[in-house]
């Protein structure tokens, strides 16, 4: 009941997953991401805004 899923459902769901890498991966990385700074400590948001900022300047990610 509630959030089976059949069988058809799961191939489905892995063939989207074959023909669609990039974008899967593009996903889960962004969910890490979002996961990563809700638990992350004020030191870890500073150096991820640094980053963010160097990005977004061009410059090299130290």
């Amino acid at each position: 009941m509630g959030s089976e899923y059949t069988e058809s459902q799961k191939r489905a769901t892995d063939e989207y997953r074959k023909k669609n890498k990039a974008r899967t991966n593009y996903l889960a990385k962004r969910s890490t991401t979002k996961n990563f700074i809700k638990n992350a400590t004020d030191e870890d948001i500073e150096l991820v805004e640094k980053w963010i900022n160097q990005r977004r300047n061009g410059e090299e990610i130290k």
